[in-house]
């Protein structure tokens, strides 16, 4: 089961790069070019239908998949540059520098993550760039809380102690100690955020402040045939599919990268390898007295 999953998440992570580097080699229509194939249906010349200008359904949807994916990865990464420092500093930080801090946290953490991210794009004005900010601004409070709490909680551990009884300063044991054990979690909980990040990209784009048309992008593609939904189902159905489907691997990402990260894993992925070192070595032993 194990190979299974590895296979399907590296046939996924190889299907992302493709969207994002090169959608051409996955289509050769121009995703903006019209034709005369007004609302025609999923066919053989278009397999996922036309819509009302007659551009392309299938080219929209792979094209439509950069913008998502590079405001969800960007904001989630900013997001979490951000909320890992202020995690940080709030954990080690004094008791009333931690009390301000975290009680900012928690006045953002208060309001809906969406309302945040309208605030900004009114503000910033609409476009990818301003959904990467809106993003990362509105996601950091959540990566602040966990990692606060889990600073608080590494900080009494022995080693954290035996390090500044050995003169080490707060800005060393953070960086040498406390970080390093600080992965497992920011990487799973990263992996799973780019599912929210993109769900909360394309409702932006949904409502008119992300990428605009013609332009393809998921949000505003759903949009557009939101309104045919009688008469032309699949102008949105395919597009929610591919919302549906990148928010459910980066689910099952952050899943197996818990299961991968798992200190219980890796001591039997450690016990797997030394007897598959030992097999091999035997095995060896074997080949080498045969030939002599």
């Amino acid at each position: 089961m194990s190979r299974v999953r590895w296979a399907a998440l590296g046939l996924a992570i190889l299907l992302v790069l493709l969207l994002l580097i090169a959608p051409d080699v996955l289509t050769h229509t121009d995703p903006v070019a019209t034709s005369d194939a007004h609302l025609e249906g999923p066919s053989g010349s278009h397999l996922f239908g036309t819509d009302l200008l007659g551009r392309d359904v299938y080219s929209r949807t792979v094209y439509g998949a950069r913008p998502v994916l590079i405001a969800s990865f960007l904001g989630v990464l900013l997001a979490t540059a951000a909320g890992v420092a202020i995690g940080v500093l709030g954990g080690v930080a004094p008791r009333w520098l931690n009390a301000a801090v975290m009680r900012l946290v928690d006045v953002f953490l208060a309001l809906p993550v969406l309302l945040i991210a309208l605030i900004l794009i009114a503000t910033a004005g609409s476009g990818v760039r301003s959904i990467v900010l809106a993003i990362g601004i509105a996601f950091t409070p959540g990566f602040a809380r966990v990692v606060e709490s889990s600073v608080r909680r590494l900080r009494t551990a022995e080693y954290v102690e035996a390090a500044k009884v050995f003169g080490s300063t707060t800005l060393r044991t953070s960086w040498r100690h406390l970080l390093p054990n600080l992965l497992t979690e920011v990487v799973v909980l990263g992996s799973s955020a780019i599912g929210w990040g993109v769900l909360t990209a394309t409702t932006l784009s949904f409502l008119g402040l992300g990428v605009r048309l013609p332009a393809p992008d998921w949000g505003s593609d759903l949009a557009a045939g939101a309104t045919n939904l009688a008469d032309a189902w699949w102008l949105s159905t395919f597009p929610g599919l591919a919302i549906m489907a990148t928010i459910l691997l980066a689910n099952f990402s952050g899943d197996h990268l818990m299961r991968v990260l798992d200190p219980r894993a890796g001591v039997r992925f450690g016990r797997s390898f030394r007897r598959l070192a030992v097999r091999l070595s035997r095995h060896g032993g074997d080949i080498a007295h045969e030939s002599a």
